[in-house]
């Protein structure tokens, strides 16, 4: 079955449909930012994930930057809008494991990241993996466009997620988010700067 171009209308409505969702993982991140400035003392923070916050702050508006070139797809069905959805839903489930709805357990973040580490970083790696696919589906031109370096680097990181998963040790936790805000920040400005 021959596509045709998809009507410009119905990505401006994917579009949407993706920022409500993307909204909804802004709005837990933020929220549970602004509890610690509600009811400082109350919980102690762990700056290990405070790194993961700001982490998945970038990732979350790196997301919706880059999803602009979903005019480049060819064609759009239900499948390929399926697919858009989930993964938007995966940054949301991420942003939850980040900030439950109640740290009563717990004795502060730094216990509560460590009990949660293989869910967080187990979605966090399906993300890097979808990422592969959400950037294929956009053409061939368009992901041998980032070279190597881009399937290299969601590769390693989907390898650091399964070892961040299962170790216990902070100076690796420490040492993973502390690098990859500062490759996150270089990736984003080096190839996601301008979108022409």
């Amino acid at each position: 079955m021959e596509h045709t171009a998809p009507d410009p209308a119905l990505f401006t409505h994917v579009r949407i449909v993706i920022g409500m969702v993307v909204s909804l993982s802004l709005a837990r991140l933020l929220t549970g930012l602004a509890s610690f400035v509600q009811h400082p003392g109350k919980t102690r923070v762990y700056w290990v994930h405070l790194g993961w916050v700001l982490s998945m702050l970038l990732f979350l508006l790196h997301f919706w930057w880059w999803e602009f070139r979903l005019q480049a797809l060819t064609f759009l069905d239900f499948g390929v809008y399926l697919f858009l959805i989930g993964f938007a839903c995966l940054f949301f489930f991420l942003c939850v494991l980040l900030f439950p709805v109640s740290m009563e357990e717990y004795s502060g973040y730094e216990d509560y990241f460590m009990s949660r580490k293989g869910w967080f970083f187990g979605f966090l790696a399906l993300a890097y993996a979808v990422d592969l696919a959400d950037t294929a589906i956009k053409g061939r031109p368009y992901f041998e466009s980032f070279g190597y370096e881009y399937p290299v680097r969601n590769v390693v990181y989907i390898v650091l997620c399964g070892i961040a998963a299962f170790t216990a040790s902070r100076r690796f936790h420490a040492t993973f988010v502390s690098l990859g805000l500062l490759y996150q920040l270089s990736w984003i400005f080096r190839a996601f700067d301008i979108i022409d």
